[in-house]
Protein backbone atom coordinates (compact mmCIF):
# COMPACT_ATOMS: atom_id res chain seq x y z
CA UNK A 1 0.00 0.00 0.00
CA UNK A 2 1.28 3.59 -0.80
CA UNK A 3 3.40 2.76 -4.07
CA UNK A 4 3.38 5.48 -6.58
CA UNK A 5 3.26 8.50 -3.34
CA UNK A 6 6.00 11.32 -4.49
CA UNK A 7 5.71 10.53 -8.31
CA UNK A 8 5.31 13.09 -10.91
CA UNK A 9 7.67 15.98 -11.83
CA UNK A 10 10.29 17.72 -9.61
CA UNK A 11 10.49 22.03 -9.80
CA UNK A 12 13.30 23.72 -10.61
CA UNK A 13 14.12 24.43 -7.49
CA UNK A 14 14.67 21.06 -6.73
CA UNK A 15 11.27 20.93 -4.24
CA UNK A 16 8.28 18.79 -4.02
CA UNK A 17 6.77 16.68 -7.09
CA UNK A 18 3.93 17.85 -8.75
CA UNK A 19 1.54 15.24 -11.06
CA UNK A 20 2.30 15.52 -14.67
CA UNK A 21 0.93 18.21 -16.86
CA UNK A 22 -0.07 19.84 -13.86
CA UNK A 23 0.28 23.76 -13.52
CA UNK A 24 3.38 24.27 -11.63
CA UNK A 25 1.54 26.06 -8.29
CA UNK A 26 0.39 22.57 -7.92
CA UNK A 27 3.09 20.66 -5.89
CA UNK A 28 2.51 16.94 -4.25
CA UNK A 29 3.24 18.90 -0.69
CA UNK A 30 -0.36 18.96 0.21
CA UNK A 31 -2.38 18.19 3.72
CA UNK A 32 -5.34 16.44 3.95
CA UNK A 33 -6.58 16.35 7.31
CA UNK A 34 -10.10 13.82 7.60
CA UNK A 35 -13.35 15.78 9.20
CA UNK A 36 -14.90 12.63 11.47
CA UNK A 37 -18.06 12.71 13.20
CA UNK A 38 -18.22 13.50 16.89
CA UNK A 39 -21.32 12.15 18.87
CA UNK A 40 -19.78 13.54 22.22
CA UNK A 41 -17.48 16.22 22.04
CA UNK A 42 -16.86 14.93 26.11
CA UNK A 43 -15.84 11.42 25.42
CA UNK A 44 -13.87 12.80 22.28
CA UNK A 45 -11.82 15.08 23.86
CA UNK A 46 -11.00 12.65 26.68
CA UNK A 47 -9.94 9.69 24.83
CA UNK A 48 -7.33 11.63 22.62
CA UNK A 49 -5.45 13.83 25.49
CA UNK A 50 -5.64 10.49 27.29
CA UNK A 51 -3.42 9.63 23.75
CA UNK A 52 -1.68 12.01 24.18
CA UNK A 53 -2.64 14.08 21.40
CA UNK A 54 -2.67 17.89 21.91
CA UNK A 55 -6.02 20.16 21.42
CA UNK A 56 -5.50 22.46 18.48
CA UNK A 57 -9.19 24.10 18.47
CA UNK A 58 -12.39 23.38 20.27
CA UNK A 59 -15.51 24.76 19.83
CA UNK A 60 -18.88 23.59 21.12
CA UNK A 61 -21.63 26.18 20.50
CA UNK A 62 -23.32 26.90 18.08
CA UNK A 63 -21.95 24.28 16.31
CA UNK A 64 -19.26 21.05 17.20
CA UNK A 65 -15.81 21.41 15.54
CA UNK A 66 -12.68 19.64 17.43
CA UNK A 67 -8.71 19.08 16.18
CA UNK A 68 -6.08 17.42 17.15
CA UNK A 69 -3.01 16.78 16.88
CA UNK A 70 -0.19 14.07 17.94
CA UNK A 71 3.27 14.05 15.79
CA UNK A 72 2.37 14.44 11.95
CA UNK A 73 -1.71 12.83 12.51
CA UNK A 74 -4.30 15.27 12.46
CA UNK A 75 -7.89 14.63 13.39
CA UNK A 76 -10.62 16.92 13.32
CA UNK A 77 -14.30 16.38 14.38
CA UNK A 78 -17.53 17.83 13.31
CA UNK A 79 -21.68 17.41 14.02
CA UNK A 80 -22.51 13.74 13.66
CA UNK A 81 -25.75 13.11 11.10
CA UNK A 82 -28.93 12.52 12.46
CA UNK A 83 -29.24 8.52 13.68
CA UNK A 84 -25.52 7.87 14.01
CA UNK A 85 -25.13 4.41 16.08
CA UNK A 86 -21.60 4.52 16.94
CA UNK A 87 -21.80 0.98 18.33
CA UNK A 88 -22.01 -0.19 14.55
CA UNK A 89 -18.66 1.31 13.88
CA UNK A 90 -19.51 2.56 10.70
CA UNK A 91 -18.97 6.04 11.55
CA UNK A 92 -16.08 6.95 9.19
CA UNK A 93 -12.03 6.57 9.28
CA UNK A 94 -8.58 7.29 7.96
CA UNK A 95 -5.53 5.50 7.39
CA UNK A 96 -2.31 6.82 8.73
CA UNK A 97 0.87 5.51 7.41
CA UNK A 98 4.11 4.72 9.09
CA UNK A 99 7.38 3.59 8.77
CA UNK A 100 7.21 2.13 12.24
CA UNK A 101 4.24 0.60 13.34
CA UNK A 102 5.46 -1.64 16.66
CA UNK A 103 6.61 2.11 17.86
CA UNK A 104 3.85 3.96 17.10
CA UNK A 105 1.49 1.61 19.02
CA UNK A 106 3.98 1.03 21.79
CA UNK A 107 3.50 4.88 21.88
CA UNK A 108 -0.22 4.84 22.45
CA UNK A 109 -0.47 2.35 24.77
CA UNK A 110 1.56 3.70 26.93
CA UNK A 111 0.16 7.35 26.79
CA UNK A 112 -3.19 5.25 27.60
CA UNK A 113 -1.69 3.12 30.47
CA UNK A 114 -0.50 6.65 32.15
CA UNK A 115 -3.68 8.67 31.49
CA UNK A 116 -5.93 5.87 32.59
CA UNK A 117 -4.49 3.12 34.65
CA UNK A 118 -5.30 0.62 31.88
CA UNK A 119 -5.72 0.64 27.68
CA UNK A 120 -8.79 0.26 26.67
CA UNK A 121 -9.30 -2.70 24.53
CA UNK A 122 -13.17 -3.60 24.69
CA UNK A 123 -15.81 -1.79 23.40
CA UNK A 124 -15.47 1.77 22.63
CA UNK A 125 -13.71 3.30 22.62
CA UNK A 126 -10.41 0.85 22.20
CA UNK A 127 -6.95 0.17 20.93
CA UNK A 128 -6.27 -2.88 19.24
CA UNK A 129 -3.50 -5.33 20.37
CA UNK A 130 -0.41 -5.58 18.19
CA UNK A 131 1.48 -8.81 17.46
CA UNK A 132 5.00 -9.07 16.74
CA UNK A 133 5.18 -8.96 13.09
CA UNK A 134 1.57 -7.08 12.39
CA UNK A 135 1.57 -3.82 9.90
CA UNK A 136 -1.46 -2.37 11.03
CA UNK A 137 -3.45 -1.57 13.85
CA UNK A 138 -6.54 0.82 14.82
CA UNK A 139 -7.72 2.73 17.28
CA UNK A 140 -11.81 3.23 17.48
CA UNK A 141 -12.81 6.31 18.67
CA UNK A 142 -15.95 7.03 20.78
CA UNK A 143 -17.61 7.63 18.00
CA UNK A 144 -17.60 4.27 16.27
CA UNK A 145 -14.66 6.18 13.62
CA UNK A 146 -11.51 3.63 12.55
CA UNK A 147 -8.18 5.35 12.37
CA UNK A 148 -5.91 2.44 11.51
CA UNK A 149 -2.45 2.83 11.29
CA UNK A 150 -0.43 0.65 8.74
CA UNK A 151 3.31 0.24 7.79
CA UNK A 152 3.86 1.87 4.87
CA UNK A 153 6.01 -1.26 3.56
CA UNK A 154 2.80 -3.60 4.54
CA UNK A 155 1.92 -5.83 1.07
CA UNK A 156 -0.18 -4.64 -1.51
CA UNK A 157 -2.43 -7.56 -2.15
CA UNK A 158 -3.90 -9.97 0.23
CA UNK A 159 -6.03 -13.09 -0.02
CA UNK A 160 -8.42 -13.84 2.77
CA UNK A 161 -8.84 -17.50 2.23
CA UNK A 162 -4.69 -17.82 2.23
CA UNK A 163 -2.08 -17.53 -0.30
CA UNK A 164 -2.90 -19.57 -3.92
CA UNK A 165 0.92 -20.37 -3.53
CA UNK A 166 -0.08 -22.35 -0.13
CA UNK A 167 -1.74 -25.31 0.59
CA UNK A 168 -3.18 -27.62 3.06
CA UNK A 169 -3.05 -26.01 6.39
CA UNK A 170 -0.37 -23.34 5.63
CA UNK A 171 -2.66 -21.95 3.42
CA UNK A 172 -5.67 -22.08 6.10
CA UNK A 173 -2.48 -20.32 8.68
CA UNK A 174 -1.76 -17.43 6.21
CA UNK A 175 -5.47 -16.83 5.65
CA UNK A 176 -6.34 -16.64 9.52
CA UNK A 177 -3.56 -14.11 9.60
CA UNK A 178 -5.12 -12.47 6.98
CA UNK A 179 -8.42 -12.37 8.79
CA UNK A 180 -6.87 -11.33 12.49
CA UNK A 181 -4.15 -8.66 11.46
CA UNK A 182 -5.95 -6.95 8.47
CA UNK A 183 -9.47 -7.52 8.57
CA UNK A 184 -9.41 -7.22 12.78
CA UNK A 185 -11.54 -10.17 12.40
CA UNK A 186 -9.88 -12.19 15.66
CA UNK A 187 -13.19 -14.58 16.13
CA UNK A 188 -13.46 -15.40 12.12
CA UNK A 189 -9.95 -15.98 12.29
CA UNK A 190 -10.50 -18.58 15.64
CA UNK A 191 -13.12 -20.10 13.44
CA UNK A 192 -11.12 -20.47 10.03
CA UNK A 193 -8.03 -21.87 11.93
CA UNK A 194 -10.16 -24.50 13.95
CA UNK A 195 -11.93 -25.67 11.16
CA UNK A 196 -8.35 -25.72 8.66
CA UNK A 197 -7.23 -27.71 11.84
CA UNK A 198 -9.93 -30.02 11.93
CA UNK A 199 -9.80 -30.47 7.90
CA UNK A 200 -6.00 -30.58 6.80
CA UNK A 201 -4.50 -31.05 10.33
CA UNK A 202 -3.89 -34.98 9.94
CA UNK A 203 -1.54 -34.27 6.62
CA UNK A 204 0.02 -31.05 7.70
CA UNK A 205 3.39 -31.51 8.78
CA UNK A 206 4.31 -31.07 12.43
CA UNK A 207 5.72 -27.47 12.47
CA UNK A 208 1.99 -26.30 10.88
CA UNK A 209 -0.17 -28.25 13.60
CA UNK A 210 1.91 -26.43 16.17
CA UNK A 211 1.59 -23.25 14.39
CA UNK A 212 -2.10 -23.81 14.01
CA UNK A 213 -2.80 -25.05 17.73
CA UNK A 214 -0.55 -22.28 18.96
CA UNK A 215 -2.22 -19.67 17.29
CA UNK A 216 -5.81 -20.86 18.23
CA UNK A 217 -4.56 -20.73 21.70
CA UNK A 218 -3.63 -17.32 21.71
CA UNK A 219 -7.01 -16.20 19.81
CA UNK A 220 -8.71 -18.26 22.63
CA UNK A 221 -7.41 -15.51 24.77
CA UNK A 222 -7.96 -12.89 22.77
CA UNK A 223 -11.67 -13.58 21.92
CA UNK A 224 -12.56 -14.86 25.99
CA UNK A 225 -12.73 -18.90 24.33
CA UNK A 226 -11.14 -20.84 26.66
CA UNK A 227 -13.10 -23.83 26.85
CA UNK A 228 -10.72 -25.65 24.30
CA UNK A 229 -7.31 -23.71 25.06
CA UNK A 230 -6.03 -26.69 27.84
CA UNK A 231 -6.77 -29.76 24.84
CA UNK A 232 -5.05 -27.68 22.52
CA UNK A 233 -2.08 -27.00 24.66
CA UNK A 234 -1.66 -30.91 25.39
CA UNK A 235 -1.98 -31.48 21.98
CA UNK A 236 0.90 -29.02 21.42
CA UNK A 237 3.33 -30.39 24.10
CA UNK A 238 2.82 -34.09 22.16
CA UNK A 239 4.34 -33.13 18.80
CA UNK A 240 8.12 -33.47 17.84
CA UNK A 241 9.53 -30.13 16.59
CA UNK A 242 13.07 -29.40 15.77
CA UNK A 243 14.78 -26.67 18.33
CA UNK A 244 14.26 -23.38 15.66
CA UNK A 245 10.38 -24.51 15.56
CA UNK A 246 10.43 -24.99 18.86
CA UNK A 247 11.57 -21.03 19.05
CA UNK A 248 9.18 -20.16 16.29
CA UNK A 249 5.94 -21.66 18.76
CA UNK A 250 7.24 -20.61 21.65
CA UNK A 251 6.86 -16.67 20.21
CA UNK A 252 3.35 -17.69 19.35
CA UNK A 253 2.71 -18.61 22.70
CA UNK A 254 4.62 -15.97 24.18
CA UNK A 255 1.88 -13.12 22.22
CA UNK A 256 -0.52 -15.44 24.28
CA UNK A 257 0.66 -14.63 27.92
CA UNK A 258 1.49 -10.59 26.91
CA UNK A 259 -2.06 -10.92 25.41
CA UNK A 260 -3.67 -12.37 29.21
CA UNK A 261 -1.48 -9.06 30.82
CA UNK A 262 -2.76 -6.82 27.96
CA UNK A 263 -6.28 -7.39 28.24
CA UNK A 264 -6.17 -7.54 32.53
CA UNK A 265 -4.13 -4.51 32.20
Amino acid sequence: MGAGVGGGERGADGGAARPPGAPPGVRANEAVVPVLPCASAEETLDFFLSLGFEVTYRQTRPYLYLAFRWSGVHLHYGRAPGGLDPAREESGGCLVMVDDIAAYHAALVASARAARGRVPVRGLPRITRYRPGASRFTVMDPSGNMIIFIQRDEPEELEYGGSESLQGLAKVLDGARILRDFKLDERAAWRFLKSGLRRHGAEAVPVERAMALASLVELSVAIGERERMGGWIEELRGIGLTEQERVRVGEVLRNAEDLQGWLSG
